[in-house]
């Protein structure tokens, strides 16, 4: 019944609002849920109110998961190492592995086997 609900959602990722909007919640209450549902493996957590759900992930195509990362922490661009590797011009292969660089603080997280890591 939860996961019927959340697949009403037709966006990539969401936040608190939209959960609190398909099951007719409030807001805290959707902050709950939303931490509960991460717990059920139902969604992913991006970063704090930045959620996508587990199926939407796994089907995600690399240039998605690219944008996805880009959430994290904005602004940030995929790193050289990164785009050689998705065009397949290095040598050095990165399997379950995104970085990004960016002006602010070096920030790494995991989402569901995939490491995220953010440069400054």
């Amino acid at each position: 019944m939860i996961a019927f609900d959340l697949n009403k959602i037709r966006k990539p990722y969401f936040g608190y609002e939209e959960i609190a909007k398909i099951r007719g919640i409030s807001l805290a209450s959707a902050k709950v849920a939303a931490s509960r549902y991460t717990k059920q493996g139902l969604l992913l957590r991006l970063k704090k109110n930045l959620y996508v759900l587990r199926e939407v992930w796994e089907a995600a195509s690399q240039e998605e998961k690219f944008r996805l990362a880009n959430l994290g922490q904005s602004p940030s661009y995929i790193s050289l190492l990164t785009a050689l590797d998705h065009y397949e011009i290095s040598t050095q292969v990165q399997q379950d592995f995104l970085e990004s660089i960016s002006v602010r603080r070096t920030k790494e997280f995991q989402l569901n086997g995939t490491v995220f890591r953010v440069d400054a």
